[in-house]
């Protein structure tokens, strides 16, 4: 099963082109401690907009009830503002994460979700 690489496009593709792969490259950066794999990877963030001189980031969770939640969106705040050079706040969406999501589902091919 080959599936490719589906890179989400966030509001900021379009309005600050610029500065995606550096947003993109310091979010990998946060790692699921449970599955081992980056927010970016599992497509835990659904958006990242700028208003205003402040970066917004929409993330979900693989889960509601992660035992690392708040860890992890502490740690792609801190992420965020570091790849988008400016304030950050991260909203919460509510959608329920499944595996349709992830921009690289041949990951799960080689064994990297046990």
């Amino acid at each position: 099963m080959s599936e490719e690489i589906k890179e989400i496009q966030w509001s900021i593709h379009t309005t600050h082109p610029e500065i995606v792969q550096q947003a993109r490259a310091s979010l990998s950066e946060v790692v699921d401690p449970e599955i081992g794999m980056t927010i970016i990877q599992l497509g835990l963030i659904r958006n990242v907009e700028i208003e205003n001189g402040v970066g917004h980031v929409k993330m979900i969770l693989t889960t509601p009830f992660c035992p690392y939640g708040p860890a992890m969106i502490e740690m792609t705040k801190a992420k965020a503002t570091e790849g988008l050079n400016m304030p950050v706040t991260i909203d919460m969406g509510m959608e329920m994460w499944d595996f349709s999501m992830m921009e690289d589902p041949s990951a799960l091919d080689w064994g990297m979700y046990a």
